[in-house]
């Protein structure tokens, strides 16, 4: 399962996000309800993340540990306009992938930091 959580701030403006989990493989040539959301939230956070950083001027910190499958995104002050529209552009694609496909693929929670 993809365990994602977004970080909010005090008024619930995005401030970051964070990934856990690996989908694994489904061991044949079919492809897995598992792989598919996890190569979904993988595109869509990766793209938010190469977007801010090519679109935007607004600092950021981002680590990746491919061993866990973990990612952390976070904007550690105030963000851009395009900013704001880039997360909530993510938030919207994982919550629409929640939906979809729900437990045991993918778990969304939101946090204050």
């Amino acid at each position: 399962m993809v365990d994602v959580t977004v970080l909010t701030d005090s008024e619930h403006r995005y401030r970051g996000i964070r990934l856990l989990g690996h989908a694994g493989l489904a061991g044949d040539d079919r492809v897995s309800r598992q792989e598919l959301v996890c190569a979904a939230v993988s595109a869509l956070t990766l793209n938010m993340s190469n977007s801010v950083e090519r679109f935007t001027e607004d600092p950021f910190e981002a680590e990746v540990d491919e061993e866990s499958g973990g990612f952390r995104f976070f904007f550690p002050s105030s963000i851009s306009s395009g900013s704001e529209l880039l997360m909530n552009s993510l938030v919207f694609g994982l919550e629409d992938i929640e939906e979809e496909y729900g437990e045991p693929y993918i778990k969304i929670r939101f946090k204050e930091v």
